[in-house]
């Protein structure tokens, strides 16, 4: 079901610090400008908007990037083959699993470069939870496929294990236009013209530069009518300044020229604002997570976000942690916390992030999804009314009396407080009768047991092999490719 945040969103700044940090972005724009590289299309397309361009650096006046956001529309739905609806802006939230690990972690094999089998068994994982809502992209690289195939692999296995919206291929325009071609195959060309059901994943290659990859995938499913969560990727002192404001600006400056070209291709294609902020050890030159720089950070882009108009993509369950350990969960809680109060509507890396994202941990994705279960109950908020008031609770109970055993207590029993399905709050001698097991034990049972009892969604088959004819097709086209 989708999941709507009730509770307000935290706006820590000012108009007036919030309007200092556009207009910065405006001056970056209009002093820097931003490199789009190797795409021709692109800069005639902004040369015709009225930005100025020279070679392939392109500047914009002051406003002129915000005015062309202006036409991405501030919500919209995704939709899975099942008939589903995903709501994406507004007060609603959608968690998606973990992006682009070329490694898998568990307690049985330890880390390990990433297979086909792995990205399958997250789909499927995903696809059986209801606490995420959306089948995500590359969940892990499958690096037992080559480099220039493995992205039909993927989306077959979105496809078909699953039914919940996804994301394809961003790592070359022809990647892009296979995964709409697989996507249309299902939904149907008129459904998927008028319809989001696949989205691409685009990183800005901060600082302030496109290349012609990531644009290219871009104006690809801008031009199918499909979405784009278009992020900078920004780690404080190496892709940008190391103050907040500075760095806020800058990916304010590249989140909008993305958007910007996603509109010039095709007004009102659905486009979500992304964040991808934070900072480093400066001493190391490692990536930190769940800082107190990066959460000043996202209060500012939330912020940012609304004023453009814009869904939202910002916080995560982020960790440098190398295991499902407690400093994986402080860092984890503290990102994916900022950024709910900073409004999000749209959490990729909700589960199962580790090492700076360059593992997926089959543990920390059920300890993260243990974590969104909650999530779900608190962004909910309250209700007060005579039921919730239990104003008979105390008539019938009275001083000192016991409520356990009230009416009011047995009508809410069930469902009155979360609980976790990986917690322990038994006795110590409980505990340990039962195996004396830590989280993150309970936390590979669980992810097991998930996947014993999976059970794959039913497709048709016409469409099954119209797929599969099409990566056949598609494998022999040419040679493989391992770089």
């Amino acid at each position: 079901m989708p999941l709507r945040n009730r509770l307000p969103f935290y706006e820590p700044y000012s108009d007036d610090q919030i309007s200092a940090i556009e207009n910065h972005a405006d001056r970056i724009l209009d002093e820097v400008g931003v490199e789009f590289r190797g795409d021709e299309e692109a800069l005639e397309l902004f040369r015709g908007a009225g930005a100025r361009v020279d070679g392939e650096r392109v500047r914009f006046e002051p406003g002129l990037a915000a005015h062309l956001c202006s036409t991405a529309p501030s919500r919209f739905e995704m939709h899975g083959r099942d008939g589903r609806t995903l709501p994406i802006g507004g007060d609603n939230v959608a968690f998606l699993p973990a992006y682009g690990s070329p490694f898998v972690t568990d307690l049985d094999q330890g880390r390990r470069y990433a297979t086909l089998a792995d990205f399958e068994n997250i789909v499927k994982m995903t696809y059986s939870t209801p606490w995420l809502h959306h089948s995500g992209g590359t969940v892990c690289e499958p690096v037992d496929v080559p480099v220039n195939k493995r992205h039909l692999d993927m989306v077959y296995a979105h496809l078909r294990w699953s039914t919940k919206p996804f994301m394809g291929a961003v790592t070359a325009p022809e990647r892009a236009e296979d995964s709409i071609a697989m996507a249309r195959m299902v939904f149907g060309a008129e459904f998927l013209g008028d319809h989001c059901v696949i989205q691409g994943n685009i990183n800005v290659n901060s600082p302030l530069v496109w290349d012609d990859v990531m644009s290219g995938a871009l104006k690809a499913y801008a031009r199918a009518n499909q979405g784009c969560v278009i992020s900078p990727f920004i780690i404080g002192g190496a892709m940008g300044p190391v103050t907040i404001p500075a760095l806020v600006a800058q990916a304010h400056a590249e989140a909008m020229t993305g958007i910007a070209l996603s509109q010039l291709v095709r007004p009102g294609s659905p486009m979500v604002y992304g964040n991808f902020l934070t900072t480093m050890n400066l001493r190391s030159g490692a990536p930190t997570f769940g800082t107190a720089e990066s959460t000043l950070a996202t209060y500012a882009v939330g912020q940012l976000a609304r004023r453009l108009g814009l869904p939202l993509r910002c916080g995560a369950h982020y960790t440098a942690s190398k295991i499902a350990d407690g400093q994986a969960m402080t860092e984890s809680v503290d990102s994916m916390s900022a950024g709910i109060l900073a409004g999000t509507n749209y959490v990729i890396h909700a589960a199962g992030w580790l090492e700076g994202g360059l593992t997926f941990g089959y543990e920390k994705f059920a300890m993260d999804l243990d974590r969104c279960a909650m999530l779900h109950k608190q962004l909910g908020g309250i209700t007060v009314d005579d039921e919730q008031l239990g104003m008979d609770a105390y008539l019938e109970a009275g001083p000192g009396g016991n409520y356990l055993a009230c009416g009011h207590t047995m009508r809410h029993y069930a469902t009155a407080n979360h609980e976790s399905s990986l917690a322990d709050t038994n006795s110590f001698e409980q505990w340990t009768d039962d195996g004396a097991l830590d989280i993150a034990q309970r936390a590979n049972r669980q992810w097991k047991q998930m996947l014993a009892e999976y059970e794959p969604p039913p497709i048709c088959e016409a469409v099954d092999r119209e797929l599969l004819a099409f990566i056949d097709d598609r494998r022999k086209a040419a040679p493989d490719a391992w770089y």
